[in-house]
C-alpha cells in the first residue's frame, strides 16, 4: 500500500505486471507494453527493494516495449526520454538515467541539465547486475551488458560490452 501512496504519475499507459512495489513518478508519460515484468521472486533483494519509474518533467517519458523482464532494485529516470524495446532482459540493481540531472557548469550548478539525451536500448538486449546506464546512449539489437558495467556511450548491435566505462569485448 505504501509504494501506491508514493506514486504520484497519472499519465501511466498499458500495465505491467509487478512481482515486486512498483513507484511510478514525475509528470511525464510512462508507457508499458505487453508483459512487461517487474521484480523477480527467485532472486536477490526480492524482499526489501522495489522498482522506481520517474518521467521527471511533462515533456518527459518512459517508454517499456513488450516481453521485458526486469530484475529487483531497477530505476530508470528520464528528464527526456528513456525507450526499451521488445525481449530485453535486465537484471538486478539496474539504473538508467538520461540526464546529468544538475548543471556542469559550477555557477549554475544549482540548476538542472540543459542537455538532457535520449536513451534506446534496442530488441533483445541483455543487460547484467549493477549496470549503469547514462544519457545519449543507444545499445544495438542482441547485445549483452555485463555485470558492473557502466555504459556512457553508445554501441552496436551483437556485441559483449563491460567495464569502467564500457567498452567491447566481443563480437556474437
Amino acid at each position: 500500500m505504501k509504494y501506491s501512496f508514493f506514486s504520484t504519475n497519472s499519465n501511466l499507459l498499458g500495465t505491467y505486471i509487478a512481482h515486486q512495489p512498483v513507484v511510478c513518478r514525475g509528470k511525464g508519460t510512462i508507457t508499458f507494453g505487453n508483459n512487461v515484468n517487474m521484480g523477480v521472486i527467485n532472486a536477490p533483494y526480492f524482499y526489501n527493494e522495489y522498482a522506481y519509474l520517474e518521467a521527471r518533467n511533462q515533456d518527459a517519458s518512459l517508454l517499456f516495449g513488450n516481453n521485458i523482464h526486469i530484475n529487483n532494485g531497477f530505476s530508470a529516470i528520464a528528464e527526456k526520454s528513456i525507450v526499451i524495446e521488445d525481449d530485453v532482459l535486465i537484471g538486478y540493481h539496474c539504473n538508467i538515467i538520461d540526464s546529468d540531472f544538475h548543471n556542469l557548469n559550477p555557477e549554475k550548478r544549482n540548476e538542472t541539465d540543459p542537455n538532457p539525451q535520449e536513451i534506446i536500448i534496442k530488441k533483445n538486449v541483455f543487460i547484467g547486475n549493477n549496470v549503469t546506464i547514462l544519457k545519449g546512449v543507444v545499445l544495438g539489437e542482441n547485445s549483452v551488458v555485463a555485470n558492473g558495467a557502466v555504459v556512457s556511450k553508445s554501441f552496436p548491435e551483437n556485441v559483449v560490452i563491460g567495464g569502467v566505462p564500457a567498452k567491447i569485448i566481443s563480437k556474437l
